[in-house]
C-alpha cells in the first residue's frame, strides 16, 4: 500500500504464517504506539477516520511536536494520526 502518487513511502501487510505468529497479532509493540499516519490537515483526516467507524483511543490532543490522536486498527495495533508542527523534522520529505 501506498499514498497516490507516492514514489518512495510504502507499507507491507503480510499476514501470520505460523501459528506461533498468530499469537502476536494486534500486539506486535507490546500496547505501544508504533505506527504513524502523517497528515498534512489533521480535523479533516480525524473526521475521515471517525465517520469509518475507526476507535480513537487518545483524543486528539496538542504536544510540542504538533497535533496528534490514537487509534486502534482492525487488529488492535495502535497508531498515531499525527500532524507535525511545520518546524519538526518528521514534517515534509525526507531527502
Amino acid at each position: 500500500m501506498s499514498p497516490k502518487g507516492s514514489r518512495g513511502t510504502t507499507i507491507l501487510l503480510a499476514k501470520a504464517s505460523k501459528p506461533i505468529q498468530k499469537e502476536f497479532i494486534g500486539n506486535q509493540s507490546g500496547g505501544r504506539v508504533f505506527l504513524f499516519l502523517g497528515t498534512d490537515d489533521f480535523l479533516r483526516d480525524y473526521q475521515k477516520v471517525l465517520e469509518k467507524g475507526i476507535e480513537f483511543v487518545r483524543e486528539p490532543k496538542q504536544a510540542d511536536y504538533g497535533t496528534v490522536a490514537v487509534f486502534k486498527d482492525l487488529y488492535g495495533n495502535l497508531w498515531d494520526l499525527v500532524q507535525f508542527n511545520e518546524d519538526h523534522p518528521m514534517n515534509g520529505s525526507i531527502d
